[in-house]
Formats: structure tokens, sequence, C-alpha cells
């Protein structure tokens, strides 16, 4: 079993993710104390507008930028874009539950986005790293991204830089063997972050939180 690092103001800020049977989340026992502290006062900041919606790390963390080579053959780079807020998720394209509901709630997000803002939510970029390189090419990963919105960038890197990335966001993932070798699941963090545009990760959102939360904080950031 792998265990990670988290800093503090991360801990603080975490909430305890959905799993399901197929996909789980494990955290350190440390930050349960802080995922129930979080899990009361969460419905208490969502009671006013002038309140983000999803959960606040505080203070922000500084993200590095990462590269990566897109189905394409291009390079994409994660690192900051001014007026172009990110959310970034790690998931697989295997991924029998937790991976599809998200991305399927990224659309309607994304959808409601462009009713509310125009064009200005072309700013947003929305990013799916897998964590399942073995399988995952750069094509493989951008073609499933894609089919939930053209707009949805779908990363895959080699198994260095996918276990940088991951320390780079306190979490980690590992694999649970199936059948045969290559019928395994991955036990990946569940959790959307959100960072500004200065490559600072701002807000973390539990799965299944909606694409309401989503909307609201988007917004907020392109005004």
């Amino acid at each position: 079993m792998i265990h990670s690092a988290v800093p503090r103001n991360i801990a603080r800020a975490s909430r305890a993710a959905h799993p399901t049977t197929q996909t789980r989340v494990k955290h350190p026992w440390p930050i349960v104390r802080w995922v129930r502290l979080a899990m009361l006062l969460l419905p208490l900041s969502a009671c006013t507008s002038s309140e983000w919606r999803g959960i606040t790390v505080d203070p922000p963390q500084s993200i590095p930028a990462f590269t990566f080579v897109s189905g394409d053959g291009d390079t994409v780079s994660i690192a900051p874009e001014r007026g172009r807020p990110t959310l970034l998720f790690f998931g697989y394209t295997h991924c029998p539950d937790v991976c599809p509901v998200t991305l399927a709630d990224w659309s309607r997000a994304r959808t409601q986005l462009a009713t509310n803002l125009g064009t200005r939510a072309d700013r947003v970029r929305w990013l799916f790293i897998s964590v399942d390189p073995a399988r995952d090419t750069p094509a493989i990963a951008a073609a499933y991204a894609a089919q939930f919105d053209p707009r949805f960038i779908g990363l895959s890197g080699d198994s260095a830089t996918t276990a940088a990335i991951q320390r780079a966001f306190s979490v980690t993932s590992y694999e649970t063997p199936g059948a045969t070798d290559d019928d395994y699941l991955v036990t990946h963090a569940s959790h959307v972050f959100l960072l500004d545009d200065s490559g600072q990760l701002r807000l973390m959102y539990p799965f299944n939180v909606g694409p309401e939360a989503l909307v609201s904080d988007l917004t907020r950031l392109l005004k």
C-alpha cells in the first residue's frame, strides 16, 4: 500500500472521497479528523454567495508546471496562463464509475458556463490526467476526455511524470489485480482540483459534488 505525505494546509481543506467497491480512495488516518470537520463546515460556507462552493485550500498551494505529449504529438504544458483557471482530475479510461460520473458533471458544468458567460467560458482549461499510463496512451486519454466534451483535454505521461504530478497534488494511486494482467482496477484520488491563473491550487471538490458548485466558483474566477 502506498502512502503520500499531505501538506498541512491541504490536509485541513481535504474532504472524504466517495469510493465504490471498485474505485477506492484511502487517506492517512490523521486526515480523517480534518475531513469530518470539513464535512460539517462545508454546508455553512455554502450558505452565502460570497463564499466559495468548493473546499478552500488556505493558503493556496503552488503547483509546478508539467509537460505532456498530446494524442496529436503536440507538447501540452500544465503551467499558469493569464486569465485561464484550470480544473484538473486524476483518473483512467477503464474506470467503471468515478471517472465517467465526474466527466459527465464537467460536461454539464461546461454547458451551463457557456450559457451564462458565452465565450468567456472558453477560458477554462479542463484537464483529465491518466493514472494508468500502461494502458492509457496519450491518444486513448485524449479520445476518452473528448467524448464528454471536445474542449476537455486528456493527457497521459510516462510513469515518472504520472507519479510526480500526483505528488504535487499530494495524492497517489495503485493497482488492484484482476483476473488477468491487463484486467485490473486503479485506486486513485476522486477529488477535482481548481487552480487559478497563477498556478495556485485554490479549491478542491469531493466526488459527486455536482456541476453547480463548479459553475459558481468558475464564474467568480472568470469575472
